[in-house]
């Protein structure tokens, strides 16, 4: 299996434009945009679709082209962000593409901002049976028919491009596509919203986020930010007290989606009409995915996607780009860093120039050649592009770090230790361990750079102290330890409680002598990471409460990443039963609808952690073997 390291050389880019600032993508570095009215002839339309429905659209063609030129399409529901001039912001995004040549296609969904109609959340797909029905793939067929038929100097091609939402109506899109419809990229798109993306991961309901975003979308057809009463929502979601309280003290049952939260509490029906697994059978047209290893919404969503159509794509249209980029942060500035964290070279402006330009260029004007065989990723540690020609690769072994007495972690599996080794904690649900530094700040705060874009690669030593949190640590190590592929807990556990949450965290520990940067010495800067909600271990659908004081064993997905722990760095797991706000507390007793919960309900609990030979507790890793004459 092909295994290639890329060298990495400056880039040089024109400046065509600045990013700009959407829902879930984090700041934007700040210049001065072009004046998009000397670049493109501007159209604003109102197109209608096959119930007679009209959305908007903005249609940007470049000014005195003679050349067909291919149409680029971004749906969204977060508005054209026009400037002064009423140009969109949004063709900052695409500086490295403006100069190769493309209609860009902005348009409002169904039900927000300029476009008529209601807006449902994540539209479920419609019975293909029904020739009357609509969802946002009939939505899509329709205006790319519309564009084709009316646009001039357009070549009869059309890619669709969206990050998040955005992503995921990518997705849509490509499910019965236009004739057209030649090529797209997901980016960042939801693929379940239960199991792993933006509202619940593995049951687990994501509080904070979930609130707000509900908020955001549903209280008119324009953004909304929840006005909250103080800085800190740590202490705002604590005070809001049970789950119940959301509508009887502010919702008042006015957003469909938190309503839905409260209904289905569960992995019924609704949740899977919505997912991935029950709608993706193979692809239709090339896609490429493209994910951020430190995507604080939707990681999940991009890499499942890409499995998902990996099991059946003989045309071989099915492509994967990851980078070490919070949500988004491929689509803007230079990234080179993202928090304290370097990476020693412009890894967005890479993507936008080296993948993504080429990519579309090759599919839509039939220019140069494919800039990926299958998938290409950056390699976090030693901060090196590296390309594979499957993902995960078939040449990486499984290879479990086992929880020790006294802290330790290690290769070496638990001997002679008795059955009741364990470590253990109270978690008590009225303190519950924050997801990041507090204060906590509103997820997209209106007036300042919020933590939200930037807080998995926040340094935990912020929990280190704390009572309710356990931590296991290598020796240092001898030699680079290379991480390519799945990473699974496999937790041998037990609470005094009848249900519980499980937060485990691989980091990596940074030397205490780190003289290239001292901001970073001992820094534990978390690689991989997931919570599981305990009452489901044996089935989402039907949740069972624990046994207290049972052994139980959780097997917890933390996804996948491609990281070198280097030579003198530590491995470090940390174990903890809260991740609040970003996380609802469980109550820890079990009741059959959290969201319904009452105050009494929340209690404190004993948890244990084992680390027998018994019950050796463990995170498996897939590490490749070192390269020859390392």
């Amino acid at each position: 299996m092909r295994f290639i390291r890329l060298p990495l050389s400056s880039l040089v880019v024109v400046a065509l434009a600045a990013t700009v600032l959407l829902p879930g993508s984090g700041p934007a570095q700040q210049a001065q945009p072009p004046d998009y009215s000397q670049l493109f002839d501007k159209m604003d339309a109102m197109i209608p679709v096959r119930d007679g429905v009209k959305l908007h659209m903005e249609i940007y063609t470049p000014k005195n082209t003679t050349e067909a030129l291919p149409i680029l399409i971004e749906r969204t529901p977060y508005g054209t962000a026009d400037d002064a001039k009423g140009y969109s912001r949004k063709l900052g995004r695409y500086a490295e593409m403006i100069r190769d040549g493309y209609i860009f296609v902005f348009q409002d969904i169904r039900g927000r901002y300029g476009s008529e109609g209601k807006f449902v959340m994540q539209r479920p797909t419609r019975d293909p049976q029904d020739t009357k029905a609509i969802d946002e793939g009939t939505d899509t067929w329709d205006s790319i028919d519309w564009l084709v038929k009316n646009v001039p100097h357009n070549n009869g091609r059309a890619g669709l491009v969206g990050i998040s939402y955005g992503g995921w109506l990518t997705v849509m899109g490509m499910l019965e596509p236009h004739p057209a419809l030649k090529a797209v990229s997901e980016q960042a798109s939801p693929a379940d919203m239960f199991l792993g993306d933006d509202f619940h991961h593995n049951g687990a309901f994501r509080l904070s986020y979930g609130f707000e975003y509900a908020a955001l979308m549903e209280t008119s057809k324009e953004n909304y930010n929840f006005q909250f009463d103080r800085f800190d929502t740590y202490e705002w979601y604590l005070r809001l007290g049970a789950l119940s309280n959301v509508n009887k003290n502010y919702l008042h049952g006015a957003l469909p989606t938190w309503n839905d939260f409260v209904a289905h509490p569960n992995y019924d029906a609704f949740w899977k009409r919505q997912a991935m697994t029950y709608i993706l059978k193979n692809p239709t047209v090339p896609n490429l995915n493209v994910a951020g290893w430190w995507d604080q919404e939707d990681f999940y969503g991009p890499m499942r996607i890409y499995e998902l159509l990996e099991k059946n794509d003989p045309k071989h249209l099915n492509y994967l780009a990851v980078g070490p980029w919070n949500h988004g942060g491929w689509s803007r500035g230079a990234g080179n860093s993202l928090g304290p964290i370097p990476f020693d070279s412009d890894t967005a402006l890479y993507f936008r120039q080296k993948i993504e330009a080429p990519w579309f260029a090759y599919w839509l004007k039939d220019k140069g050649e494919l800039p990926l065989e299958e998938a290409v990723l950056f390699q976090t540690g030693s901060n090196q592009w590296t390309k594979f020609d499957s993902w995960p690769p078939r040449q990486a072994k499984a290879r479990k770090l086992y929880f020790h007495e006294n802290g330790k972690l290690s290769f070496d599996a638990p001997k002679g230790a008795g059955a009741e080794a364990f470590d253990s904690y109270v978690s008590d649900p009225a303190h519950p361990v924050p997801y990041r530094q507090r204060p906590v700040d509103s997820t997209y705060p209106e007036d300042h750079p919020g933590g939200w874009f930037t807080w998995l690669v926040q340094d935990q030593r912020f929990v280190d102290g704390r009572p309710d949190v356990l931590s296991w640590e290598t020796d240092e190590l001898k030699e680079d330890v290379t991480l390519a592929g799945a990473v699974t807990a496999q937790l041998y556990a037990s609470t005094s409680g009848s249900d519980t949450d499980w937060i485990v965290k691989l980091i990596d520990v940074y030397p205490e002598k780190y003289p290239s940067d001292w901001r970073l010495a001992g820094y534990e800067l978390m690689v991989a990471d997931e919570v599981f909600r305990g009452r489901f271990r044996n089935s989402f659908e039907k949740p069972e409460p624990l046994t207290p004081g049972q052994v139980t064993v959780f097997r917890i997905d933390l996804h996948t990443a491609d990281h070198v722990f280097q030579k003198g760095h530590h491995i470090m797991v940390q174990v903890q039963s809260s991740w609040f706000p970003v996380i609802d507390r469980n109550p820890q007793m079990f009741v059959p609808n959290i969201f319904e919960a009452k105050e009494s309900d929340y209690r404190k609990a004993t948890q244990r952690v084992y680390r027998s030979a018994r019950f050796p507790s463990c995170v498996e890793i897939a590490v490749l073997p070192a390269a020859p004459g390392r």
